[in-house]
């Protein structure tokens, strides 16, 4: 069977573009995308990926233009399945048949986060944000309801879908490559990997830092661009402590050496999908902090893998203070929790098993 997979855009390699060449990878499946400006997938992958055209690089214009080319896309004289990866993506779903969405969360800034976004725009621009919120939900809805299958990162999501969607997805976990992993050392420094949205709530993590001058931690992630986070972005990096550092975006390399030679990961996002960053921490052997909320809640072992703790900055300094007295104690935990999870083997048999439903 020829198989496609669409996924929103490859402005930045996160978790949901790994997936989405993972997914490729699985299947032999051809990649297409809208925006594509990082290329350079891990190398393990090394999928090719083919745009179907550029996006309006504005926010919000940005997402419409995506979304009207996944809607005006037509392989279906190309592929015999197809699979949607993302929020845009599902928008080609009327005409591709059999179709799969791997949901990574409902569009949080149209359901669950919708009032947190508007929140932070300026008075004059909320009304005009209410309306293309509520002209988006509706599309949106209209999309999902032509996806005859859908599978999702966690039982976390599973609930958000059933919440807004009222449908049923099944659970298949990311995969994690574990053999590109490995403990190297507790180091001196904490690490943090998370783009730098405002959900992400990386003010916490640097107002620990801010009460803890021995301690050091390195962000890493960046601002995706022209989405709406560029503001706070910007405005985090402004009169940081000189005990934090913030990277941007590095290369896999770059990242795995960091995970290896870290003491621990500290993870503070509004109510995670899923949240892969753990999982690779816990690879290497090291403790995560992380926000008792979530998909953080069926990774992280509190008290064993690591500790889930109160979205407070204090929450974060006073688990800095415990795990640091002996970090090294949760190494073997960690690696065992990252094992049970399992790696692209486990991914691709359980996504051939959804694809051969199918056939």
């Amino acid at each position: 069977m020829r198989c496609v997979v669409f996924h929103d855009y490859f402005s930045s390699i996160g978790g949901g573009e790994q997936v989405a060449a993972a997914l490729a990878s699985c299947l032999s499946a051809d990649l297409i995308t809208t925006e594509c400006r990082e290329t350079r997938l891990p190398d393990t992958l090394g999928i090719p990926i083919h745009s179907l055209g550029a996006v309006i690089p504005v926010p919000v214009l940005k997402q419409m233009s995506a979304a009207w080319r996944f809607s005006h896309a037509d392989l279906t004289e190309s592929y015999e399945i197809f699979i949607f990866s993302g929020n845009w993506a599902p928008h080609a779903s009327k005409l591709h048949h059999p179709n799969i969405w791997y949901c990574h969360t409902p569009v949080r800034a149209l359901y669950d986060l919708a009032r947190l976004f508007e929140q932070r725009l300026p008075c004059y621009i909320r009304p005009l944000y209410r309306i293309w919120a509520e002209h988006q939900r509706i599309t949106d809805q209209h999309a999902i309801a032509c996806i005859d299958t859908i599978i999702t990162n966690s039982h976390n999501t599973a609930e958000r879908i059933r919440r807004y969607y009222h449908r049923e997805a099944r659970v298949v976990y990311p995969p994690v490559d574990l053999d590109r992993f490995s403990f190297r050392e507790s180091g001196n420094f904490w690490l943090a990997v998370n783009r730098l949205y405002p959900e992400k709530r990386i003010e916490l993590q640097i107002e620990a830092f801010r009460q803890l001058p021995e301690e050091s931690l390195i962000i890493v992630g960046g601002s995706g661009g022209g989405d709406h986070a560029i503001r706070y972005a910007s405005r985090i990096r402004e009169n940081l402590p000189s005990n934090v550092k913030i990277l941007g975006s590095i290369s896999s390399d770059e990242l795995t050496e960091l995970y290896g030679t870290c003491r621990g990961l500290i993870c503070t996002a509004i109510d995670e999908d899923f949240g892969i960053t753990p999982l690779e921490a816990m690879a290497s052997g090291k403790p995560v902090i992380a926000v008792n909320e979530g998909g953080f809640r069926e990774t992280v072992a509190h008290g064993e893998t690591g500790l889930l703790i109160e979205a407070t900055a204090q929450g974060v300094v006073e688990a800095i203070r415990e795990i640091g007295k002996d970090p090294i104690r949760y190494k073997d935990a960690c690696i065992q929790r990252a094992q049970g999870f399992g790696g692209m083997e486990r991914f691709c048999r359980e996504i051939r098993e959804v694809v051969r439903s199918l056939e």
